[in-house]
Protein backbone atom coordinates (compact mmCIF):
# COMPACT_ATOMS: atom_id res chain seq x y z
CA UNK A 1 0.00 0.00 0.00
CA UNK A 2 1.21 3.50 -0.64
CA UNK A 3 2.49 5.33 2.30
CA UNK A 4 0.40 8.52 1.76
CA UNK A 5 2.59 10.36 4.38
CA UNK A 6 5.63 9.81 2.24
CA UNK A 7 4.98 9.20 -1.01
CA UNK A 8 1.43 10.86 -2.59
CA UNK A 9 2.05 13.75 -4.41
CA UNK A 10 -0.33 14.44 -7.81
CA UNK A 11 1.71 15.57 -10.51
CA UNK A 12 0.60 19.29 -10.85
CA UNK A 13 1.81 19.52 -7.39
CA UNK A 14 4.93 18.20 -8.12
CA UNK A 15 5.81 20.03 -10.76
CA UNK A 16 5.17 23.56 -9.55
CA UNK A 17 7.52 22.24 -6.59
CA UNK A 18 10.22 22.20 -8.44
CA UNK A 19 9.60 24.63 -10.63
CA UNK A 20 8.87 27.27 -8.06
CA UNK A 21 11.76 26.53 -5.61
CA UNK A 22 14.32 27.11 -8.45
CA UNK A 23 16.31 24.36 -7.95
CA UNK A 24 16.50 23.74 -11.51
CA UNK A 25 20.01 23.41 -11.82
CA UNK A 26 20.13 20.51 -8.72
CA UNK A 27 23.31 22.17 -6.91
CA UNK A 28 21.07 23.84 -4.20
CA UNK A 29 21.35 22.11 -0.40
CA UNK A 30 17.87 22.44 -0.55
CA UNK A 31 17.31 20.38 -3.39
CA UNK A 32 15.40 16.88 -2.24
CA UNK A 33 14.53 15.90 -5.94
CA UNK A 34 17.17 13.82 -6.50
CA UNK A 35 17.63 12.25 -3.27
CA UNK A 36 13.76 11.44 -3.31
CA UNK A 37 14.64 9.35 -6.50
CA UNK A 38 17.03 7.88 -5.08
CA UNK A 39 15.79 6.67 -1.87
CA UNK A 40 13.09 5.53 -3.43
CA UNK A 41 14.68 3.30 -6.01
CA UNK A 42 17.00 1.60 -3.32
CA UNK A 43 13.82 1.03 -1.51
CA UNK A 44 12.51 -0.66 -4.17
CA UNK A 45 15.02 -2.77 -5.46
CA UNK A 46 16.82 -3.17 -2.18
CA UNK A 47 20.30 -1.83 -3.11
CA UNK A 48 22.30 -0.14 -1.05
CA UNK A 49 23.03 2.63 -3.41
CA UNK A 50 21.64 4.46 -6.24
CA UNK A 51 23.28 7.15 -8.30
CA UNK A 52 21.10 9.22 -11.11
CA UNK A 53 22.47 10.10 -14.19
CA UNK A 54 21.27 12.74 -16.87
CA UNK A 55 21.22 9.48 -19.63
CA UNK A 56 21.73 5.80 -20.24
CA UNK A 57 25.30 6.93 -21.45
CA UNK A 58 26.25 8.38 -18.64
CA UNK A 59 25.54 5.43 -16.63
CA UNK A 60 26.95 3.09 -19.00
CA UNK A 61 30.28 5.47 -18.67
CA UNK A 62 30.18 5.05 -14.89
CA UNK A 63 29.70 1.25 -14.90
CA UNK A 64 32.63 0.55 -17.40
CA UNK A 65 35.30 2.77 -15.43
CA UNK A 66 33.71 0.97 -12.26
CA UNK A 67 34.27 -2.72 -13.57
CA UNK A 68 37.44 -2.41 -16.08
CA UNK A 69 40.82 -0.66 -15.02
CA UNK A 70 40.29 1.65 -18.07
CA UNK A 71 42.00 1.90 -21.62
CA UNK A 72 42.38 -1.25 -23.07
CA UNK A 73 41.15 -3.42 -20.46
CA UNK A 74 37.71 -5.55 -20.78
CA UNK A 75 34.24 -4.88 -19.25
CA UNK A 76 31.96 -8.30 -18.83
CA UNK A 77 28.74 -7.02 -19.90
CA UNK A 78 26.53 -9.63 -22.16
CA UNK A 79 24.69 -8.90 -25.08
CA UNK A 80 25.54 -5.62 -25.68
CA UNK A 81 23.84 -2.92 -28.49
CA UNK A 82 25.67 -1.87 -31.49
CA UNK A 83 25.75 1.80 -29.55
CA UNK A 84 26.71 0.26 -26.67
CA UNK A 85 29.77 -1.28 -28.18
CA UNK A 86 30.65 1.60 -30.15
CA UNK A 87 30.74 4.13 -27.11
CA UNK A 88 32.60 1.42 -25.16
CA UNK A 89 35.06 1.03 -27.71
CA UNK A 90 35.42 4.44 -27.92
CA UNK A 91 36.22 4.62 -24.09
CA UNK A 92 39.28 2.06 -24.89
CA UNK A 93 37.20 -0.74 -23.64
CA UNK A 94 37.00 -4.07 -24.89
CA UNK A 95 33.69 -6.59 -23.95
CA UNK A 96 33.52 -9.56 -22.63
CA UNK A 97 30.41 -11.53 -23.50
CA UNK A 98 30.47 -12.83 -20.12
CA UNK A 99 28.40 -10.71 -17.33
CA UNK A 100 29.59 -11.52 -13.76
CA UNK A 101 28.41 -8.38 -11.32
CA UNK A 102 26.75 -5.42 -14.07
CA UNK A 103 23.42 -5.80 -16.19
CA UNK A 104 21.03 -3.26 -17.30
CA UNK A 105 17.32 -2.73 -17.49
CA UNK A 106 15.50 -0.52 -20.10
CA UNK A 107 12.13 0.40 -18.42
CA UNK A 108 9.01 1.84 -19.55
CA UNK A 109 4.88 2.05 -18.59
CA UNK A 110 4.56 -1.40 -19.50
CA UNK A 111 7.54 -3.01 -17.60
CA UNK A 112 8.12 -0.76 -14.73
CA UNK A 113 7.27 -3.75 -12.59
CA UNK A 114 10.45 -5.54 -13.88
CA UNK A 115 11.96 -3.19 -11.01
CA UNK A 116 11.00 -5.34 -8.13
CA UNK A 117 12.28 -8.26 -10.06
CA UNK A 118 14.11 -10.73 -7.90
CA UNK A 119 16.63 -11.02 -10.82
CA UNK A 120 18.06 -7.49 -9.49
CA UNK A 121 19.20 -9.52 -6.97
CA UNK A 122 21.58 -11.61 -8.70
CA UNK A 123 23.68 -8.89 -9.72
CA UNK A 124 25.93 -6.85 -7.35
CA UNK A 125 25.31 -3.81 -9.72
CA UNK A 126 22.71 -3.02 -12.30
CA UNK A 127 21.85 0.16 -15.05
CA UNK A 128 18.49 0.97 -14.80
CA UNK A 129 17.62 2.67 -17.81
CA UNK A 130 14.17 5.22 -17.60
CA UNK A 131 14.27 6.92 -20.90
CA UNK A 132 11.50 4.78 -22.33
CA UNK A 133 9.18 6.67 -19.62
CA UNK A 134 9.30 10.06 -21.88
CA UNK A 135 10.21 12.54 -19.44
CA UNK A 136 14.13 12.78 -21.45
CA UNK A 137 16.95 10.93 -21.06
CA UNK A 138 17.53 9.32 -17.53
CA UNK A 139 19.36 6.21 -16.03
CA UNK A 140 20.17 5.51 -12.69
CA UNK A 141 22.94 3.16 -11.71
CA UNK A 142 22.29 0.67 -8.24
CA UNK A 143 25.05 -1.29 -6.70
CA UNK A 144 25.89 -3.02 -3.25
CA UNK A 145 29.50 -1.64 -4.04
CA UNK A 146 30.32 1.18 -2.33
CA UNK A 147 33.56 2.00 -4.63
CA UNK A 148 30.88 1.35 -7.53
CA UNK A 149 28.85 4.46 -6.28
CA UNK A 150 31.76 6.55 -5.58
CA UNK A 151 33.41 6.13 -8.74
CA UNK A 152 29.63 7.05 -10.38
CA UNK A 153 29.21 10.24 -7.96
CA UNK A 154 33.00 11.53 -9.10
CA UNK A 155 32.52 10.87 -12.62
CA UNK A 156 29.69 13.75 -12.46
CA UNK A 157 30.23 17.33 -12.56
CA UNK A 158 28.13 18.30 -8.99
CA UNK A 159 27.88 14.63 -7.87
CA UNK A 160 26.94 14.23 -3.69
CA UNK A 161 30.64 14.70 -3.60
CA UNK A 162 31.31 17.96 -5.24
CA UNK A 163 28.42 19.10 -3.38
CA UNK A 164 29.15 18.14 0.18
CA UNK A 165 32.75 19.44 -0.48
CA UNK A 166 31.03 22.88 -2.02
CA UNK A 167 28.63 23.69 0.84
CA UNK A 168 31.27 22.46 3.96
CA UNK A 169 34.44 23.87 2.49
CA UNK A 170 35.91 20.25 3.72
CA UNK A 171 37.91 17.64 2.00
CA UNK A 172 35.32 14.68 1.16
CA UNK A 173 36.63 11.42 2.90
CA UNK A 174 36.49 9.16 -0.31
CA UNK A 175 39.75 7.32 -0.93
CA UNK A 176 38.52 7.41 -4.76
CA UNK A 177 40.17 10.53 -6.48
CA UNK A 178 38.34 12.18 -9.40
CA UNK A 179 39.48 12.27 -13.13
CA UNK A 180 37.43 13.89 -16.08
CA UNK A 181 34.40 14.82 -14.97
CA UNK A 182 31.26 14.99 -17.38
CA UNK A 183 27.50 17.28 -17.43
CA UNK A 184 25.79 13.67 -16.37
CA UNK A 185 23.91 15.32 -13.89
CA UNK A 186 20.22 14.51 -13.62
CA UNK A 187 17.54 17.50 -13.29
CA UNK A 188 15.42 17.46 -10.49
CA UNK A 189 11.92 18.00 -12.62
CA UNK A 190 13.02 15.17 -14.24
CA UNK A 191 14.06 12.92 -10.53
CA UNK A 192 10.64 14.16 -9.46
CA UNK A 193 8.66 13.03 -12.29
CA UNK A 194 10.27 9.93 -12.52
CA UNK A 195 9.76 9.42 -8.69
CA UNK A 196 6.27 10.37 -8.89
CA UNK A 197 6.18 7.36 -11.88
CA UNK A 198 7.33 4.66 -9.80
CA UNK A 199 5.12 5.57 -6.70
CA UNK A 200 1.87 5.11 -9.10
CA UNK A 201 3.04 2.32 -11.44
CA UNK A 202 4.76 0.23 -9.51
CA UNK A 203 3.01 -2.22 -7.79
Amino acid sequence: MTNLKNDYYNLSFILSRVLNTGTIMSIEKNEKELPGLENKVKKLTKKKYASTFNSYTGALHAAAISYSSGFGDALNIANTTDKETKFLKWLGIKISNTPEYLERLHLNFENLNDIISPKIQDYETFILDFTGLGFGPAAVIITDNKIVYEKAEKLKIFGSYDLRTMWTQERDASSIEPAIQFNYRLSPLVAACLKLSLIKGVN
